[in-house]
Parts: structure tokens; sequence; C-alpha cells
């Protein structure tokens, strides 16, 4: 039996990024691009054809970082701001304003941002819980996984975890993913009561069975070997369509998040695109430890989401 081709490093996030070739920029609202990274991940996705940025930050600042390292930025707009925090509050309005469609993090605090995001009269807030995902392109693996919640929510309840799901779920079928396999995350494989974790994995499947989560199978509590190794499911006799075969992981808490992603970035060699759901846009989070081509990975994403969401609602780019 021939054996099955493993993808090369990067190919997951190619071919995502091709798929955005025939769409529009995404108009991008991109708060305090302050720093060289952030200031020249935006100008090389924009000259990618991924987002049309607007520049929102101090003006003085960004031209002379854009002359300092010798930066293009041709007829980028530029919203000018004082500091981060009204960066952050700006580049929002513009998402309110209808001007921009994704929202992007430049070189202040993620809390800064994602405050903005959340505030009840000004921000982007919608019926759903805010939630990260992790699509991570892990080499060896032939799939790229989803992995929910290591950035956002701390500690999230049940009722928190409905909507760290379903945004995910709809994430991955933006994505193109069309046999989306969850699998929610424990320690173990068993429902044990002193173990909430997994008490909550059997919870959100029996609420997938009664169409409270749409659009995937789940499968849950499943330890992460068996639930993304056929062979560890096949030798704890688990049947699933899920187990040994999971495209999405939804973690318990962001510490286990946080430490499954890193522990594939830095282990395995992983490169991990991020993106926040549940506003109104989506918004991309980058880091200063992004590769350039995790930052045009994050964008695509954004585009794709913001382009599902564009034909969803019937409304055409300008």
């Amino acid at each position: 039996m021939k054996a099955e081709r493993m993808p090369r490093k990067h190919e997951k996030y190619e071919k995502l990024i091709a798929r955005c070739k025939s769409l529009p920029p995404t108009p991008t609202a991109v708060a305090h691009p302050c720093d060289e990274s952030s200031l020249r991940g935006t100008v090389d996705a924009a000259k990618a054809g991924l987002i049309a940025p607007i520049l929102v930050g101090p003006r003085a600042r960004i031209e002379a970082l854009a002359k300092q390292h010798g930066i293009d930025l041709g007829k980028l707009e530029i919203v000018d701001t004082p500091h981060s925090e009204a960066s952050a509050a700006a580049a929002v309005a513009l998402v309110r304003e209808g001007r921009a469609e994704a929202l992007m993090k430049g070189s202040l605090h993620t809390d800064e941002l994602m405050g903005a995001v959340v505030k009840r009269d000004t921000g982007l807030r919608t019926s759903r819980r805010v939630s990260h995902c992790f699509i991570m392109d892990v080499p060896g693996h032939p799939d790229a996984l989803l992995i929910t919640d290591a950035a956002v929510n701390i500690a999230p309840t049940l009722k928190d975890k409905v909507d760290i799901v379903q945004n995910a779920i709809d994430l991955a079928h933006d994505l193109g993913l069309e046999d989306v396999r969850v699998a929610i995350l424990s320690a173990m494989e068993t429902v044990n009561p002193d173990v909430p974790s997994t008490l909550e994995a059997a919870a959100l499947c029996k609420m997938a069975d009664r169409k409270q989560i749409t659009g995937a199978v789940l499968d849950g509590p499943l330890a992460l070997d068996n639930a993304i190794n056929p062979e560890a499911a096949k030798i704890k006799k688990i049947e699933s369509p899920v187990a040994g075969r999971a495209n999405v992981l939804v973690v318990p808490d962001l510490e286990a998040g946080n430490m499954l992603a890193k522990s594939l970035s830095f282990l395995a060699g992983a490169d991990a695109a991020g993106i926040v759901l549940g506003a109104r846009v989506p918004v991309i989070l980058t880091s200063r430890a992004d590769t350039v081509m995790t930052r045009l990975a994050s964008c695509a994403i954004a585009t794709l989401v913001a382009d599902a969401r564009r034909k969803r609602s019937g409304k055409a780019v300008a």
C-alpha cells in the first residue's frame, strides 16, 4: 500500500493564501502598527493582495518608522491618533462606520485592542462570546489543526464553550472544510466526575446531538493522543468518526491551550496563524515572533471569513 504523502512545510497556509487570489483585498483597520514587524507585515499583506489596510496610529511615528526601515507606505491611508488606546478605539470606530471589514493588531497590547472590541456601547459585540482560534500548520500532520481557545477566554464555563465550539466550527466551514471533526479535549477519554472538563465534554457532545451546536461531528472527552492519532484511538478501542481524525481541538482552558499551541510551535516546528471570532468582524492577532508566512496566513484567514460573511449577508465590496 502506497504511503500517504505528507504535506511540505507551509503547504497548508499556501493553499489558504491561494484561495484569496480571486477575492478583493479586505478593508482592514490596523491598530497602532508602530514597530517594524507589525508595519512591515501589514505592507507585505497589502502587497500580496490580502488586505487593504488603513493604518491607525501616530502619523509622524509611523512615517518615521517606515523611513527608518525602508518600508514603502505608498498611498496607504493613515488615521492619526495620539497613543495606543486611542488607536484601538479609532480602529474599532472604522469598523462601526463600515469602512473596515477586519481588524488587525499592531504593536499595542492585545488587552488594549480587545478592550475596545468588547466595549458595550462602542465596541463590536455580537450575541456570541468572543474567542480565539489558532490555525496550526504542523509539519508531518496531514491536516491543519484548529485549536481553541488558547488566547482570550481564561477559564471558560460550559455556556462559554458552546460559543467557542460554534465559532471554531463556523471558521472551519469558512476556510473550506466540509467534514469538521471536533474533539473536546481532556486528560482522559472517559467521563470522570472528579474531572470537570470530562463532564463538560460529555455535555457539549449531547448538545450537538440536540442541535444546540451545529455544523460538525463532536466527540469527547478525548485525550490528545486518541484525538489526532488513529493508532492511539484503535489501541484504546474508541470507535467514532472523530477519534484519531480530529481537525478541531477544543481545550479545557487557556492554560492548556497555550501550552499545547506553544509545544507544537517550539517542539514540533509548527506555525500558528490566529484569529479572534465572535465579534462583528474577524480580528487578526499577530505576534512579534510570527514569521512572514504566519502573518500572511492570518490575513488570508480573515479575508476568507470576511468574504464568507459578505456572501451570507449579500453585500459586495465597493
